[in-house]
């Protein structure tokens, strides 16, 4: 079989503003980025056609470094919804920098299942991150220069929440001292960096309504306490309409096309370990409005992106899914009934059958949301008639429906069987209104507790000094009627990555809590989990070259 960006340089593409008048959006809207790229603007949202669409989440089972390929079965869905004569639009986060050099060479699906123009998407596509990371920066620049120009004046802040972002792994860059030198070079503190992807800015742009929403949200961001412990935010310092002016051209969603030119909204992307993990609400409304059903995702396992997009984004914008599909693969599974990496692509029923465990746990609270469940199977070439066969009869004895995704081989074919599993579902038995995990009145620790328990399975949640102070700065603030996003390990259920499988009855230890004032939401940070990732020892970045005019390395 071809490589994914042999794959993607073979495909006939469609010229964008084809793909954007298929779907009904007009010509004279689309914005071009070259030929296969362009922006859409957010007033061509329609709230009474997106509450006609049928939106569909699609999750997956714990992370494993195995993978799981689930932005390979969104695309492959939307493909074989396509195959079937339904007019189905993807609607996908966008690929960070740091992980595209670092650990997984890119992020636009694989094989047959990809989202084209793959190298453009991969690497700077519209500028958006880029965009981000200047607005974020710009702040910090902004901050201290006040800081600077008032300090004669007697006005300082007693703490500075607000660090800078890259969209690099950097580990060398966590904390850092500024302001070193002469007095000119500014105030010596202490910083640090984020990746971009955790930036508020992302979460900012991501749930932002409209551009007006978008600088409202930016004037609120908290930035720090002054010696008598007042907020100061943005709308402080004066510049939040110069942010949004950064801004302004990053906020509409991006059109691009599949590899079989079903049409794709790639728009935003925080992280689901350290953000909430889900592309811009604009680009899901988008599609919403063009597409009778739209395919989204929500990072790594159902604990962590789909809970956020629950309990944040549907939340706060009145969105209802009416299915979730949650991926599996074998490979997986085996590694979370505690068979090694390097013999996952064995046949071992023993270890198979301890994993699904772990899809169990997973199944039981996406259903505690109200939501109707299917399991898409993603196949690999290891897999065995007897593991599939084990799989599909366990799901028939929970009553979930089971459908084997070959996308990624086939394209829109391989994947026509779960497509008409996830037309009949939604027709015969669509979820229900969602139930959220916890009430907005409930009381931050009552929130992170209810996650913490109910979600993820541990005993009792512990808090350092640190987070209990700012649990009674949020009381003070007067937010805690904000929905938390918890940060932390994406390769199991509690804050361990060592532990796979189903654990339960763990502490849970909340080291820190940030306040997101302008994304309205309170980020608890658990365990070890960093929000600037390092560099593995091998980073993809040594294999990614360009030859003849190619770009080698990507995938």
């Amino acid at each position: 079989m071809k490589s994914d960006i042999e794959i993607a340089r073979t495909t006939e593409l469609k010229k964008i503003k084809q793909v954007a008048e298929e779907i009904g959006i007009p010509r004279d809207e689309v914005e071009n980025y070259g030929r296969y790229i362009a922006k859409i603007p957010e007033h061509l949202i329609d709230e009474e056609k997106v509450k006609k669409s049928n939106l569909i989440l699609v999750t997956a089972i714990t992370a494993t470094k195995a993978g799981i390929g689930k932005t390979t079965v969104s695309i492959g869905l939307a493909l074989g919804l396509s195959k079937i004569g339904k007019r189905a639009i993807v609607a996908l986060r966008e690929p960070s920098l740091g992980p595209c050099f670092g650990m997984k060479g890119g992020a636009a699906g694989g094989g047959y299942a990809q989202v084209l123009p793959m190298e453009k998407i991969n690497l700077h596509f519209t500028g958006d991150f880029h965009a981000i990371t200047s607005a974020h920066n710009m702040i910090s620049a902004l901050l201290d220069n006040y800081l600077y120009q008032n300090q004669s004046k007697g006005f300082g802040l007693k703490e500075i929440l607000w660090r800078r972002v890259l969209d690099v792994n950097d580990r060398s860059l966590r904390s850092i001292v500024v302001g070193l030198g002469p007095k000119s070079n500014g105030i010596t503190q202490e910083s640090g960096f984020d990746i971009t992807p955790a930036s508020e800015i992302m979460a900012i742009l991501c749930l932002a309504k409209d551009v007006s929403d978008l600088r409202r949200r930016i004037e609120n961001i908290l930035l720090g306490f002054t010696y008598d412990n007042k907020p100061f935010t943005v709308k402080d310092l004066g510049v939040a309409g110069a942010v949004a002016v950064l801004l302004k051209d990053a906020i509409h969603p991006n059109l691009v096309q599949t590899t079989e030119n079903t049409p794709a909204f790639v728009h935003g992307g925080p992280f689901a370990n350290i953000a909430h993990g889900c592309n811009s609400l604009l680009a899901t409304k988008m599609a919403m409005t063009f597409g009778d059903y739209v395919i989204t995702e929500a990072g790594f396992g159902a604990d962590l992106g789909a809970e956020k997009f629950y309990n944040i984004k549907c939340r706060k914008s009145g969105l209802q899914p009416r299915l979730t599909v949650i991926v599996a693969t074998a490979q997986g599974l085996k590694m979370h009934g505690g068979v090694s990496l390097d013999r996952i692509k064995e046949p071992n029923i023993e270890g198979l059958s301890e994993g699904l465990q772990n899809l169990d746990k997973h199944i039981r609270n996406l259903r505690s949301f109200g939501q109707t469940i299917i399991v898409a199977f993603n196949k690999y070439a290891s897999d065995t008639e007897e593991e599939i066969e084990l799989i599909r009869t366990h799901c028939a004895e929970l009553g979930v429906g089971f459908a084997i995704n070959n996308a990624f081989t086939e394209g829109g074919d391989g994947a026509v069987d779960l497509a008409n599993l996830v037309v009949e579902t939604i027709e015969k038995t669509p979820s229900q209104p969602l139930k959220f995990t916890y009430k907005d009145t409930d009381t931050v620790q009552q929130k992170i507790e209810k996650v913490a328990t109910g979600i993820y399975g541990a005993s009792i949640v512990t808090y350092s000094s640190i987070a209990r102070n700012m649990i009674k700065q949020i009381g003070e603030l007067g937010v805690s009627h904000y929905p938390v996003c918890i940060a932390k390990t994406q390769y199991s259920f509690s804050a361990d990555p060592k532990i796979y499988g189903a654990v339960n009855n763990f502490e849970f230890h909340i080291k820190d809590i940030v306040i997101n004032n302008g994304a309205e939401m309170i980020v608890a940070i658990a365990g070890e989990i960093l929000r600037m990732p390092g560099l593995p020892k091998e980073p993809q970045a040594l294999h990614i070259d360009i030859v003849d005019g190619n770009i080698e390395g990507l995938s």
